[in-house]
């Protein structure tokens, strides 16, 4: 006699999704990537299984903060070294290593626990408009262009 609970077990392979980041803002397309990367999207999510999709999000040097957060917004890293705190502006770490931006802002809204870790793994950043993914036949994701609301 069944006891009525159903377990949902992980559903096959998972798909590559292809976003294009020119003319973003920072922050939406950081929590649409989070949702994707975590398998929130789906219809059978459930916290303790990795449901998430591969994500590769190209032209990561387009991306656009809002307000004045190029200027303000300080990334901090540690040498590991006594008094080794390193600051860098958004600006200056955009023109350098843009993808890090992404990275950041997407890792920020993931779980902070093995399976973030697993799910951060699958996240793919470029800088232009090509990808080494071709082979997977990524299916390009649409987002909403900047300032409109929908």
């Amino acid at each position: 006699m069944s006891s009525g609970t159903t377990t949902v077990r992980a559903e096959g392979a998972p798909e590559w999704v292809v976003v294009d980041a020119a003319g973003q803002i920072l922050g939406r397309l950081a929590t649409r990537v989070a949702r994707m990367l975590e398998g929130k999207h789906r219809a059978r999510y459930v916290p303790h299984l990795d449901t998430g999709d591969f994500v590769v999000v190209t032209n990561a040097e387009k991306v656009v903060l809002s307000g004045r957060k190029a200027e303000e917004k300080v990334y901090h890293r540690h040498t590991g070294y006594p008094g080794g705190l390193k600051t860098v502006s958004a600006r200056e770490l955009s023109a350098k290593y843009p993808e890090r931006i992404i990275e950041d802002a997407v890792r920020g809204m993931l779980p902070k626990t093995k399976m973030g870790r697993k799910q951060f793994r699958k996240l793919k950043v470029y800088r232009g408009a090509s990808h080494p993914h071709q082979a997977q036949q990524p299916k390009p994701l649409a987002l909403t262009p900047r300032g409109s609301r929908s």
